[in-house]
């Protein structure tokens, strides 16, 4: 029916403006949608506009096809007259202007259908890993050996599978397999489902130091190709990344060609991500809780940390525990994600564990015209948990700009608050965010709009070292950097751990 139409019509329609979901559907239908506007555009609302010509409108009236009487309503119903936008991105109601990015980077699948693509590799539990792959081929197992020495595996595990649909679109067979125990800073070869090529990673030191690495908004373009070689220039233990990962929004098979751009990284060090505005993916009534390929896709520790959903949870590594928090869930003192974060953070040992680190998307304090305000009721609900258990720092995405702030409690500085680090630069297809207010507040310390990624590498149970790396072209220099001192060590900030409510907590009960 469709051919019929296309081949009676290729010209027939107009379209412009879409979303990333209309543009996916239009695909599927052969129908080919204008040139998207250039990256500084500003697209007014997420509603799209169909707007056939004059000429088109005159031929429609002359066609006696069935079609007209059934499909074409339906297809105007959907990019028309929906009272909904046809997904949540916060990104898209900007009203400041962003410099063009690099192109987008696809990256295409060359193995064979029963070979493994998209690996990557997360913390799960003490001494544990997760393997995650997808194969095309339904029939692979979800099996993983491995072992230290190169294609020698004494070790096998069996896992877990699923598959999701989204519209048009279905997932091959992804798969999720724990293995271990594993002994700390050991590199271990593995082989996914008994096919396809060997790969190897290295578990975190169990004890001081370590190095995480941090990236905020990475997408897939050839600026997060850039900001991925500058990473890899260099040895870590962990990748931190807080949210907005693939930049697919609803475009599924983007999420595919992300898994395979970061799977050389991914497949070799530990990636503990949490979500961002460009995973939620919701569609009214018919995807009405949003996440479907994120949480099939990142599978991430958050029932071996008393969690209830994917979409936060904490993990620990060596002397550092890190609590990786959900913007876009509940946050109020009556949600789940609350009552989880106040018992998480409760069972610290701060003796033992003398750094705590959070990452969330949304930014709690922002001097950047972009996003602006979009934290404050979060920051509201969580920031006394944060206070009174001593957090040391909170990283956040969400702005896609590099800035860093003191201490800071409830708007003003203060010694035992956590200092506040803005990390959105990693390369997102949007382009950065440049403005910042003027004059500068006294709690920002450094602010720069350019792509780059963050590296704290934790010395011991005193001091860590945090510095930031800005991308210039084949080069990653050092912009910003300074010592933290450990909370835990900051005796003068447990004399008094009141928050605003009044309420105290002993560094014991911590």
């Amino acid at each position: 029916m469709w051919s019929i139409l296309l081949q009676a019509n290729p010209k027939i329609f107009q379209l412009n403006y879409l979303t990333p979901l209309q543009s996916n559907f239009l695909q599927i239908l052969k129908l080919q949608p204008a040139p998207r506007n250039p990256p500084h555009y500003k697209s007014p609302c997420m509603f799209t506009y169909f707007v056939p010509s004059l000429g088109n409108i005159k031929q429609l009236e002359m066609e006696k096809y069935s079609w007209q009487k059934h499909f074409f309503p339906l297809l105007l119903a959907i990019f028309f007259f929906s009272p909904f936008p046809l997904q949540t991105s916060l990104a898209l109601q900007n009203d400041y202007v962003r410099q063009p990015p690099r192109n987008v980077v696809l990256t295409p699948h060359h193995r064979s259908k029963s070979d493994p693509q998209q690996v990557h590799v997360s913390l799960v539990g003490k001494d544990y890993m997760r393997i995650s792959w997808i194969t095309e081929d339904k029939d692979v197992e979800s099996k993983v050996e491995y072992g230290k020495i190169s294609r020698k595996y004494n070790g096998m595990a069996v896992g877990e599978h699923t598959s999701y649909h989204y519209f048009f679109y279905s997932s091959g067979k992804i798969h999720h397999v724990k293995i271990g125990p594993l002994e700390p800073a050991t590199t271990y070869y593995y082989r996914c489902g008994g096919h396809g090529p060997e790969f190897s990673f290295k578990t975190p030191p169990p004890t001081f130091p370590t190095e995480f690495v941090v990236v905020g908004d990475l997408g897939q373009t050839e600026w997060t190709a850039s900001t991925l070689a500058h990473v890899d220039s260099k040895d870590y233990d962990v990748f931190l990344l807080p949210g907005d990962l693939s930049y697919a929004d609803t475009q599924q098979p983007l999420w595919d060609s992300f898994g395979r751009l970061v799977e050389p990284y991914a497949s070799r060090r530990p990636w503990m991500v949490t979500e961002g505005n460009h995973e939620i993916e919701t569609f009214p009534i018919i995807y009405p809780h949003g996440f479907k390929a994120y949480n099939a896709r990142w599978l991430m520790p958050y029932q071996e940390s008393g969690s209830t959903s994917n979409l936060y949870y904490s993990f620990d590594v060596a002397g550092s525990h890190v609590v990786m928090l959900g913007s876009y869930t509940d946050f109020d003192e009556d949600s789940a994600q609350y009552k989880w974060l106040q018992a998480d953070l409760g069972k610290v040992d701060r003796k033992r564990t003398p750094w705590v680190i959070v990452l969330l998307h949304a930014p709690w304090y922002n001097t950047n015209s972009a996003h602006k305000g979009e934290g404050e009721s979060m920051r509201k609900a969580m920031e006394d948990l944060l206070y009174k258990a001593r957090v040391d720092v909170v990283f956040a995405g969400h702005v896609h700009a590099y800035e860093r702030f003191t201490r800071i409690y409830d708007n003003k500085a203060d010694p035992c608050g956590p200092v506040y680090i803005t990390i959105g630069d990693g390369g997102n297809r949007e382009g950065l965010a440049l403005t910042f207010e003027n004059p500068a507040s006294e709690l920002s310390l450094y602010r720069e709009p350019s792509f780059g990624h963050g590296r704290l590498r934790v010395e011991d149970e005193t001091r860590a070292h945090w510095s930031w790396h800005r991308n210039n072209d084949s080069d990653s220099l050092v912009a910003d950097e300074v010592w933290l001192e450990s909370l835990a060590t900051t005796k003068s900030c447990w004399l008094n751990t009141e928050g605003r409510d009044g309420s105290k907590v002993n560094k014991d009960e911590l």
